[in-house]
């Protein structure tokens, strides 16, 4: 990536009219590296390498919640084979394929700004915001509602009467917990995602500068891998 963004970044080259020349260009030629960066290629390793650091932090987060998850599994098998029932895995795998669709289109999106290709930029941005926003709607509409008003709810909060492990509450906390803090996650690389469109509408990213799109697809790739492991492992116990 840092190659296509050795091209020239759209600094006036001098001499007459060279200042109207650069107000014609687009936003993402016109783009000037931080003063702290001795060239943009150097701006935009550092960005991407604290975004990978920061994505290692993510992967520490949800590893506790695994660990935990291997835990109770582990002590509490039929608890989990149960709760696991309650679970529709048809609502999880659409899940998982409108995931891997939005992946693809932020993949896409970060080659768009590459080839300068502003409406296709625009378009998989845009879609991969709905896929997302589609995910958490047929969470908490489809999944969270019904279980929720059913008393299929997290420790204390537990008052299924049709229970066939007393232990049942501890499948639910850890339910609720991944799968929530996962949909956190959705909602943060929505607003990422949001907020590069709204820039591409107005031709911030381009074949010399589009690190924000491409750290916030990173980011997008992390919550899909997420769910990979999250859904056999909530819904296909049994």
């Amino acid at each position: 990536m840092a190659t296509i963004n050795a091209q020239p970044h759209g600094e006036p080259h001098g001499g007459p009219g060279h200042d109207i020349d650069a107000a014609k260009r687009p936003m993402w030629a016109r783009y000037k590296h931080g003063h702290h960066f001795r060239t943009q290629d150097d701006e935009f390793d550092a960005c991407k390498t604290g975004m990978w650091l920061f994505l290692a932090t993510e992967v520490l987060l949800f590893a506790g919640l695994f660990m935990s998850y291997t835990f109770f599994r582990y002590k509490y098998p039929e608890a989990f084979a149960n709760g696991s029932n309650y679970l529709d895995w048809r609502w999880g795998g659409l899940n998982t394929v409108v995931l891997l669709i939005s992946s693809y289109t932020a993949a896409m999106a970060v080659r768009n700004a590459q080839l300068d290709q502003q409406k296709a930029l625009q378009r998989n941005l845009l879609i991969t915001v709905v896929c997302g926003a589609l995910f958490v709607v047929i969470k908490a509409v489809f999944e969270y509602g019904p279980k929720w008003a059913q008393g299929k709810r997290p420790g204390e909060w537990f008052s299924y009467p049709f229970a066939h492990d007393a232990m049942e509450p501890a499948w639910w906390s850890v339910y609720y917990s991944a799968t929530g803090i996962h949909a956190l996650h959705v909602l943060i690389g929505m607003a990422l995602l949001y907020r590069c469109y709204l820039r591409a509408k107005r031709g911030a990213y381009g074949p010399t500068h589009y690190t924000m799109v491409e750290n916030a697809a990173l980011y997008w790739h992390l919550v899909d891998l997420i769910w990979i492991f999250l859904f056999p492992l909530l819904y296909l116990i049994h």
